[in-house]
């Protein structure tokens, strides 16, 4: 059976691009209204939409500012609710056990490329 190819790919960013322990945002796709972010923690990152589950509001309160000051949490700026960085899982505030939509990725020659579709 021959091997399917390789869906196409969005480039984000380089991996380098993003502070160890830090996140970047990316606006969305073409076409779409909802934009991406990337979280970094060595050489792992995860991928969410930039969308809080509560009201669907984004979550950064500057540019790429998505993390508690000790950066051990993900914040929503619009009600403070708090998410865990390795699954997206709301653990405070009015969204309780609610997630962030989680985005494949792949890291690929430094680069973290993501479905062109991801956030429509």
């Amino acid at each position: 059976m021959p091997l399917l190819p390789d869906p196409p790919w969005r480039t984000l960013c380089r991996i380098d691009e993003i502070p160890d322990g830090g996140s970047k945002g990316f606006g969305p796709a073409p076409g779409g209204f909802t934009g991406l972010f990337a979280v970094r923690r060595g050489e792992q990152v995860l991928v969410y939409v930039n969308s809080c589950p509560h009201l669907g509001t984004p979550l950064d309160w500057a540019p790429d500012r998505f993390l508690s000051v000790d950066g051990s949490r993900i914040v929503c700026a619009t009600h403070g609710a708090e998410f865990r960085i390795e699954d997206g899982v709301c653990t405070r505030g009015p969204c309780l056990g609610a997630t962030l939509e989680v985005v494949m990725m792949q890291i690929r020659d430094g680069s973290i490329l993501v479905p062109p579709d991801a956030g429509l």
